[in-house]
């Protein structure tokens, strides 16, 4: 709905029209009440028992399963094609300037990821807000308190992902109601929501992960798709080693909490990524490593795959034109110069294609941790979580370098390299340096190395110097500074909310 629609409303209330109905609600893609039962204060509740809120509770899941878009590709664009481990992949006009620096509010995936982001908020919101109040007797009060604790972890989750995006958001924890004449002052807001600082996001943040602990459900080491206790913990922890809210005891508690559920390192690194012997599904689901993932069997297939290769189950399904990002040669050259083969063969593989916009079109490389229509999408996974409790060892007030390196060391064993030096495990400086490419070419096209750089302030020391020696990158349009810390806002959310105030530098 835009602005000036919301104002002839107005206007109409005040030349005499009693209430206007909205068509349309920016913040929830739920409006207008078609079911449901008035409760005592007259508020109309559109779930009438637990099967409606039932639909409700599945709809949540199947968008966390299904918006591929935003929550994968969009992410991997951001994560690694916007830093220093892939270029952009195609001559798309809303990709390149990912690689150049040159995103402006008009970028469509912005505006794409903006808007998507906001409908996964509704989705959780009308489950927090509406189930107590489901005038269903047989509804049991510990399934209805479960189902609201999944939705925080979702909601969450999600204000997670935007703050650290766009830095001041909107925090939206209500359903808008109608407008009517007589409460359009109070209904307002909820339509054109201000900004909240970044304090006043992570606080709601923390408030949503940490209430849902109580009632979430345990780890379940056969169903890792659940928002558990387990990944409310993860969150928890990523959460706490931001700026923002950054508290390293925390981060240890959390990650320490974690591995307290069951969660521990598989054995072999291809179990994450890989496929079975005929390419006919993906080599595990519910890996002990996995915190949360989404998961893509026979009749749910991994549709964002063929965006980034090849489809292992159906090769040459729509291989016909490049590809979204694309291995960076500074990405492979640091796989190469640490004698890292077992994430490299992981994470990076050549095909034979018929384009050539960054490579030879006879041996292009790919982004492999997404193979198939089986492939499952790992949101949260262990070894991503035992990093950040190395870096809080490290950065802490009294640094224990040591149990860092035992971390980092676990990590690396596992991909077959020798433990650190004792001249790097003795400097706090050095051990940065290795957490960071430990962190690089661990989690490579899992959407964090851009968030690595900002949490640490590396953005401008790593961005900056990576045009010059990485010769296949396309020409930096704009050197990064402190504002490049944050992406714009869409313009056409501006436009649409007159209360929203574009970030400082674009």
């Amino acid at each position: 709905m835009k602005l000036k629609y919301m104002i002839a409303c107005t206007l109409g209330l005040i030349t005499g029209i009693s209430s206007c109905t909205l068509d349309y609600n920016p913040v929830s893609d739920f409006s207008d009440v078609t079911m449901g039962e008035k409760d005592d204060s007259g508020a109309t509740n559109p779930f009438k028992n637990r099967e409606e809120m039932f639909t409700q509770y599945t709809a949540l899941y199947n968008r966390m399963r299904d918006n591929q878009e935003h929550w994968y590709l969009d992410a991997l664009l951001l994560g690694d094609a916007h830093a220093d481990n892939a270029y952009g992949g195609t001559t798309g006009a809303e990709v390149v300037p990912f690689e150049t620096n040159s995103i402006d509010g008009g970028n469509s995936v912005i505006d794409r990821d903006w808007s998507r982001y906001l409908t996964d908020i509704a989705t959780a919101n009308k489950i927090i807000f509406y189930i107590d109040g489901v005038p269903d007797p047989t509804f049991a009060q510990s399934e209805r308190n479960r189902w609201k604790a999944e939705a925080k972890i979702y909601r969450g989750m999600i204000l997670f992902d935007m703050t650290r995006i766009w830095g001041s958001i909107p925090v939206i924890t209500t359903i808008a109601g109608d407008i009517t004449s007589d409460n359009i002052e109070e209904v307002y807001p909820s339509y054109f929501p201000k900004q909240n600082t970044q304090a006043e996001v992570y606080a709601q943040i923390e408030k949503d992960l940490t209430e849902a602990l109580a009632d979430a459900p345990n780890n379940n080491p056969a169903d890792k798709t659940r928002l558990s206790k387990t990944v409310a913990r993860a969150l928890l922890a990523k959460v706490y080693a931001e700026k923002t809210l950054r508290d390293y005891a925390k981060v240890i508690t959390y990650c320490d909490q974690v591995l307290a559920d069951g969660i521990s390192l598989e054995k072999e690194y291809d179990t994450l990524f890989g496929m079975n012997a005929t390419n006919t599904d993906c080599k595990a689901r519910n890996t002990s490593e996995s915190i949360l993932e989404l998961q893509y069997p026979a009749g749910n297939g991994n549709w964002v795959n063929w965006m980034f290769g090849r489809n292992l189950a159906n090769w040459e399904e729509s291989f016909t034109w490049a590809k979204w990002v694309t291995p960076s040669r500074d990405l492979i050259k640091a796989y190469e110069d640490e004698g890292d083969q077992v994430r490299y063969e992981e994470s990076i593989v050549y095909y034979e294609c018929k384009w050539s916009n960054y490579y030879p079109a006879n041996h292009y490389p790919f982004m492999y941790k997404c193979r198939s229509s089986y492939s499952n999408i790992i949101k949260l996974r262990l070894a991503d979580i035992l990093l950040l409790k190395a870096e809080a060892l490290i950065l802490k007030e009294s640094p224990d370098l040591s149990g860092a390196a035992s971390i980092l060391n676990q990590i690396r064993n596992r991909a077959k390299l020798k433990p650190l030096s004792a001249t790097v495990t003795s400097s706090k400086e050095a051990m940065i340096t290795a957490l960071l490419k430990e962190r690089r070419l661990e989690l490579a096209f899992e959407g964090q190395r851009w968030f690595d750089l900002c949490r640490l302030d590396k953005v401008e020391s790593v961005m900056n110097s990576v045009y010059r020696k990485d010769s296949g990158r396309k020409a930096q349009a704009y050197a990064f500074d402190s504002n490049s810390y944050l992406l714009p806002l869409p313009q056409s959310a501006i436009d649409q909310n007159e209360n929203l105030v574009q970030n400082p530098g674009y």
